[in-house]
């Protein structure tokens, strides 16, 4: 289950940060000004992107990827993936941080996306599925 998750948050975030860089996808932006206003904008409309945050989105897809093809590797991304998202969410609340110092914009409807899938990666590295996929494979071992 928690392979599953890492596989599909991977290949969503792998989408995302593709979508990103899709001038049809991206509205004029609305905000802050950054210091890096390459592809600054909104995905659908909803949410502030720039380079940076398309890049970083790219690079977690990729990561949740890779970690889906190991039990190991799915854990350490759903863990890594919540501890940062978590750390995403507080800087997106506060003041100065919520642009991440001008190279990326992590206010607005981000708070809340980085906040669902900091909950959702702690439930699948730390919950109820990952112990019960450490007793499955400790099992078959």
């Amino acid at each position: 289950m928690v392979r599953s998750f890492a596989l599909i948050f991977g290949i969503v975030y792998l989408l995302v940060g593709i979508m990103g860089f899709i001038p049809a996808f991206v509205s004029p932006p609305q905000g802050p000004d950054l210091a890096v206003d390459a592809g600054h904008g909104r995905l659908l409309g909803i949410f502030p992107i720039n380079v940076v945050h398309n890049i970083v989105h790219l690079l977690v897809g990729l990561w949740g990827i890779a970690g889906s093809r190991s039990f190991s590797g799915a854990i350490g991304f759903a863990r890594g993936l919540a501890i940062v998202y978590g750390l995403l969410t507080i800087m997106g609340l506060i003041p100065g941080l919520n642009t991440m110092f001008g190279l990326a914009p992590l206010h607005g409807n981000d708070v809340w996306l980085h906040l669902i899938s900091a909950l959702l990666a702690a439930y699948f590295g730390w919950g109820p599925p990952a112990r019960e996929d450490a007793n499955r494979t400790s099992a078959t071992r």
